[in-house]
């Protein structure tokens, strides 16, 4: 760069010095980017690559199906354990009470039967 006058600047000059020969060099580049993509898409070895990911990502999600199938197996198993524990702990609570009814029932027919046998002397 050099400055000439005041405050303008005068840039150097490209190889070519014509807006077509810069418009041809830049497809001429965009053409070079394009054949190396090209190149790089038909690499077998690049296809056996991109396979083998697919395949490992198919494994993945075939595993990450799995656990969630046995997550989901367990979480039924222990919700239908939960329920047959509670179902048990009521049946449990029940006969208790019952129990305790009977205990009750006969208390207070032993106090009647005693109040009775009092009264008939």
């Amino acid at each position: 760069m050099r400055h000439v006058g005041r405050g303008n600047i005068v840039l150097k000059r490209v190889k070519g010095e014509s807006l077509t020969d810069r418009l041809s060099s830049a497809a001429a580049a965009k053409k070079a980017l394009a054949a190396s993509f090209q190149k790089k898409i038909s690499d077998p070895e690049l296809a056996e690559r991109r396979a083998a990911n697919l395949a490992v990502a198919r494994e993945r999600e075939e595993r990450l199906a799995q656990r969630s199938a046995e997550k989901e197996a367990e979480e039924i198993r222990r919700t239908a354990e939960e329920a047959a524990a509670a179902a048990a702990r009521t049946e449990q609570e029940a006969a208790e009470k019952e129990r305790l009814l009977a205990e009750q029932k006969a208390a207070r027919d032993a106090r009647y039967a005693a109040r009775k046998a009092r009264q008939r002397p």
